[in-house]
């Protein structure tokens, strides 16, 4: 099945994975091959957030491709400022692009610009909610250290409420066979409720926990991630829980041999300097990886057919309760929900 807008990680299959996978290896292997396959194609880089490693990680992906890249990487400067709706803005940036890269603080925002697309849009993460293509890098990074991905222990600690790249990662990973996760967070920042319903549905066996040290011997990939201040409503919360897990190379002493520490960076202070020289520490490595998977996946959306979307009717009464979702400030959007044991936002997956 092929996947136009990569939204969410719960859209892509093992087949779609392993095909991706396949191209992404030959691309290593064989880069020359590769530096004309998108010439005279153009991708559209549209960052309403700050970022570096998937902001310059697409845009050297499609620049190794031959092809061409646009965009902004400060929403001040655009239209956007001036009270321009996030519709009309991809209307007007789809026409002149063959795919279009996207981050937004808002949750929900990729899902709702896809609505209005006539190429391809990648989600390159939407406030606290998803990051599939971080997800991407990920599945590439354990597949090709670990062997395979599946009949391991996961162990994701830090910010799990807010954390877009595990909430990712979890869904992808349920595609595989004996995947068991350690969820490593202090109460306040656990898994949340849509996330915790989600496992439960795919049957995923999870371990609530606190201590990561004690939790450490029983990994084969320990995710970290780091405390993030941009996603605190209130900046007392975050003083209260900064620093609350760091891995240093004495907590590594119980861990196995071949473990793979992973972390979708940057970093705080939750990694100590000294793991860096750690074999088993692999976020770098990790992150040259989502340059090359990146190629793959713009390899594949860049040459779709442009697709005039289909006319949609504005919003009709859709109550999302959810501060930072976007249907708080795009309210024209037309109301998306599912039902999931209650009835979720189509957009952030919220409960209504």
């Amino acid at each position: 099945m092929e996947i136009r807008h990569l939204i969410n990680i719960e859209d892509v299959t093992v087949e779609w994975w392993n095909d991706l996978y396949s191209t992404c290896k030959d691309i290593i292997a064989h880069p020359e091959d590769y530096s004309d396959a998108c010439r005279g194609k153009v991708m559209a880089s549209l960052f309403f957030e700050p970022s570096t490693r998937t902001n310059f990680s697409f845009q050297t992906a499609m620049l190794r491709l031959g092809g061409s890249v646009f965009g902004f990487s400060d929403p001040s400067a655009t239209s956007s400022s001036k009270g321009e709706t996030l519709a009309d803005t991809i209307r007007m940036v789809s026409s002149y692009a063959d795919t279009i890269v996207m981050r937004n603080p808002k949750e929900g925002a990729a899902k709702a610009a896809s609505l209005y697309s006539e190429v391809p849009l990648i989600n390159a993460g939407d406030g606290g909610h998803m990051h599939p293509t971080q997800t991407l890098a990920d599945l590439t990074t354990i597949n090709t250290l670990h062997g395979e991905i599946g009949n391991m222990n996961v162990g994701l600690c830090g910010d799990l409420k807010y954390g877009r790249t595990v909430h990712s990662l979890v869904m992808a990973l349920s595609k595989f066979p004996n995947v068991t996760y350690y969820l490593i967070a202090p109460r306040d920042l656990a898994m949340p409720e849509y996330m915790l319903t989600f496992m439960k549905k795919h049957g995923q066996k999870y371990y609530e926990v606190t201590n990561l040290e004690s939790t450490i011997p029983q990994l084969d990939v320990l995710y970290m991630t780091r405390i993030q201040r941009e996603r605190f409503p209130d900046p007392l919360e975050y003083d209260r829980l900064k620093g609350v897990y760091v891995l240093t190379k004495r907590k590594l002493d119980q861990a196995k041999k071949d473990l793979l520490v992973m972390h979708p960076l940057p970093r705080v202070d939750e990694i100590a300097v000294d793991v860096d020289s750690d074999p088993r520490a692999v976020y770098f490595e990790q992150a040259r990886y989502g340059m090359f998977i990146r190629m793959a996946l713009l390899l594949r959306t860049t040459h779709m057919p442009r697709i005039k979307p289909p006319y949609v009717d504005p919003a009709r009464e859709h109550r999302c309760r959810n501060k930072v979702c976007v249907t708080q400030s795009e309210t024209y959007l037309p109301s998306l929900t599912y039902d999931a044991d209650g009835l979720y936002c189509g957009y952030c997956d919220s409960k209504l």
